[in-house]
């Protein structure tokens, strides 16, 4: 893509208010996805994978007993008399992620891409979608599948993301407030504080100063690798590999839009126009909505990306 995207300096520095901040900041990369026709040798969401020919397909064996909506795209006629035939379900692409767009990745070996996907259905018992990941050496792959498998059905539409070209941006994310210490979340919530800033925090923020933090100073919204966990839905909740029980972090955060109503701060120079006219599909570009309008974080371990990740819907 040959487009960037910038995101707005922070109102204030927040280290320079809260030096404690300083050492738990972490990268993190915006993806900003955006509708396009990306190739197999582009990174993307929802494009066209660089998957082997020779290589199987991957399906979700979960059940697929009840089926909500049937997906056009795919060829399927939809129609409510039609009947679900159990069995594997050829699992959807989320996105393709090569290294040299985005250095943050931790491949393992000689690998420089990293591929996801998952079930467009929602499956028991965390009413999610199952995911796979696939780290694989670009360069091994001399004959492309050119036709993969589309399901058989999805669960909602919302599910299958539409193609989009990537413009990946790094930033610094710093953790949700439910992840710091009780004394540090103490003085995030004295307004004094925040008023000795000056003119950049937003004096609606006065009852509730911590809000501010959280809302524009923490995590960015959107598509990123990277970075610190969501909170919300939930307590914090620590993440262990079960190959060797070490702490996992965060890999790949999937969202239901670059912004909403509380998140303008971090709207991209670019895209402000657009905002201000109301441009709700340019918050959305790959119109996925995870749990009618959560984030799905993708988390892997830290000691090999082989091991086994989770995901947690926040």
């Amino acid at each position: 893509m040959n487009v960037t995207f910038t995101t707005p300096r922070r109102p204030v520095e927040v280290t320079a208010l809260f030096p404690q901040l300083a050492p738990l900041a972490r990268p993190a990369v915006r993806l900003h996805p955006r509708a396009g026709s990306p190739s197999a040798h582009d990174s993307s969401v929802g494009g066209p994978l660089l998957w082997p020919a020779d290589e199987p397909w991957p399906y979700c064996h979960e059940p697929h007993d009840q089926v909500d909506q049937m997906y056009e795209a795919y060829g399927v006629n939809v129609s409510s008399d039609i009947e679900w035939r159990p069995g594997p379900n050829p699992m959807v692409t989320v996105a393709q992620l090569y290294v040299r767009d985005i250095p943050l990745l931790r491949p393992p070996g000689q690998a420089d891409l990293l591929q996801v996907l998952w079930c467009p259905f929602e499956h028991e018992p965390d009413l999610k979608p199952p995911t796979a990941l696939f780290w694989r050496s670009s360069a091994e792959v001399t004959d492309v599948l050119a036709a993969p498998p589309g399901p058989f059905a999805v669960e909602y539409e919302e599910y299958v993301p539409r193609p989009c070209v990537l413009a990946p941006e790094q930033i610094a994310e710093y953790p949700n407030p439910l992840e710091l210490k009780p004394e540090l979340r103490e003085q995030l919530r004295d307004w004094s504080r925040w008023q000795a800033a000056g003119s950049g925090v937003d004096s609606s923020h006065a009852p509730h100063p911590e809000s501010f933090y959280d809302s524009h100073l923490s995590l960015a919204p959107g598509w990123k690798v990277g970075g610190w966990a969501p909170w919300g839905l939930t307590d914090p909740v620590a993440r262990f590999c079960s190959a060797c029980d070490a702490g996992m972090v965060p890999l790949l955060t999937i969202c239901s839009g670059e912004w909403d109503s509380g998140t303008h701060n971090w709207i991209p120079y670019e895209d402000q126009s657009v905002a201000q006219q109301g441009g709700e599909l340019e918050s959305n570009p790959p119109e996925v909505q995870v749990s009618k309008g959560d984030h799905l974080q993708l988390y892997v371990c830290p000691e090999s990306p082989e091991h086994p990740h989770t995901s947690l819907i926040q």
